[in-house]
């Protein structure tokens, strides 16, 4: 007997056995970020909201058409049918899937009319995500906390950053291999979405997923958090296996010390250098580099510490409730969901070789060898992938501290994720 009909016969609401399984899928996140710390701001919320979402009958993930669908209620049925002149409930739930302006502007007044109202985590995806204001504020907070002094001292690590981002395209061409080998089913889009989870950026991952792959926001936010909370768990094997004892030691020059003037300079530059040459990347570095001017601009104090601070927060409450509302059983448990898992894996790996091997590549042909092990930080995973670079070299020479110069490839991956974004948003929206 399945899994599914023994919850049934004990009677546990309508409880199915994917809505079981999804809702230790969210106490597996809860544990994971209450008794291991792994990204506990967001996991909180993403684990709770999963657990709301999966539990039956209070709808609070549904939108209004799901909650007249899920009702069941004969003559309302017959009454959406007839106004949308659907032959069928079959046709019915293909036209709701798809449908026209005229289509959608019918079905929501009906089910206005009928006393459905959107449940609140649904409201919160539309807010927060279908909008793109959640990832856009949560980038603008980020920028309010970042010094780009290490990479303006240092603009050599700015290629870490960007050699990090390869595991972005190899992703998508893998997705499109296990597509052509029909191991799962990946669009040009979905496969573009997933691989930005190799950038190790959940805002930028959610940013274009929601535009791209919205049916897919589950699966590669959980995948794209997961992972950079396991950070100090995939990186430190792929940095030893592709390095020698003698490189571990390298010691890096003190950086020198950048000017006031340089740090306001960079933001609006970097600003206006992105809006022209790729505008569908300005929205997520314009608000990065918004955040930073606040603080470095050292005038708007008090808007720099509520952007890091209090908006940045309340903003991280809505987007983990928000993804959590897409983590129904129905959504989730799908050969997707583990390809995007196992691809996700995957392009972090590579991520992470490619700004090492760049780094060894650089020191052959500079003067001022760099440590290779600071170019794993050129994943987007501030500020965690800096210190876990900066253990590594300081278990080889408990002297080297590598924080300060592992900070420059790790803001150089955020700025790349977010140009690597934009490059599919252009090419695939």
């Amino acid at each position: 007997m399945e899994f599914s009909n023994i919850i049934s016969l004990l009677g546990i609401f309508s409880l199915t056995g994917g809505q079981a399984i999804m809702i230790v899928v969210g106490l597996i996140l809860l544990y994971l970020a209450i008794n291991k710390k792994f990204e506990p701001l967001l996991l909180v919320p993403i684990g709770f909201g999963a657990i709301l979402t999966n539990i039956p009958e209070i709808g609070l993930s549904m939108s209004p058409v799901e909650k007249l669908i899920y009702a069941d209620i004969k003559s309302e049925l017959v009454f959406l049918m007839e106004a949308l002149k659907s032959p069928s409930y079959e046709d019915l739930l293909a036209i709701i899937e798809q449908p026209t302006a005229e289509q959608a502007l019918i079905i929501k007044n009906i089910t206005y009319n009928l006393g459905y109202n959107p449940g609140i985590l649904y409201t919160f995806y539309s807010v927060a995500i279908g909008s793109g204001i959640a990832p856009l504020l949560i980038f603008m907070g980020v920028g309010a906390m970042t010094d780009f002094g290490p990479l303006l001292a240092n603009p050599k690590t700015l290629l870490l950053g960007a050699a990090a981002q390869f595991g972005i395209f190899a992703t998508v061409i893998g997705a499109l291999v296990l597509d052509h080998y029909g191991l799962v089913t990946f669009t040009l889009k979905q496969a573009a979405a997933t691989g930005i989870i190799g950038g190790a950026d959940g805002p930028t991952a959610i940013y274009v997923s929601s535009i791209l792959a919205p049916e897919l926001l589950g699966p590669i936010a959980v995948a794209a958090y997961s992972y950079m909370a396991l950070v100090p768990l995939i990186q430190p094997p792929i940095m030893r296996a592709l390095t020698t004892d003698a490189e571990r030691v390298i010691e890096m020059k003190q950086l020198r010390v950048v000017s006031q003037t340089e740090k306001i300079v960079f933001p609006i530059t970097l600003t206006i250098l992105i809006g022209l040459m790729l505008p569908s990347a300005a929205p997520l570095l314009g608000m990065f580099c918004f955040g930073n001017l606040l603080k470095e601009s050292l005038v708007a104090d008090r808007l720099s510490e509520a952007a890091q601070g209090s908006l940045i927060n309340i903003v991280t409450i809505f987007l983990g409730l928000s993804v959590g509302s897409k983590l129904a059983a129905d959504k989730f448990l799908t050969a997707e969901t583990i390809g995007i898992l196992l691809l996700g894996i995957i392009a972090f790996a590579i991520g992470t070789a490619a700004g090492v091997l760049v780094a060894k590549l650089v020191n052959l042909f500079s003067k001022n060898k760099i440590n290779p092990l600071i170019g794993a930080a050129g994943v987007s995973a501030v500020p965690m992938a800096a210190r876990v670079a900066n253990k590594v070299g300081l278990e080889y020479n408990s002297q080297n501290y590598l924080l300060m110069h592992a900070m420059g490839p790790n803001v150089a991956g955020v700025i790349g994720s977010a140009v690597a974004a934009g490059v599919m948003i252009k090419l695939l929206s």
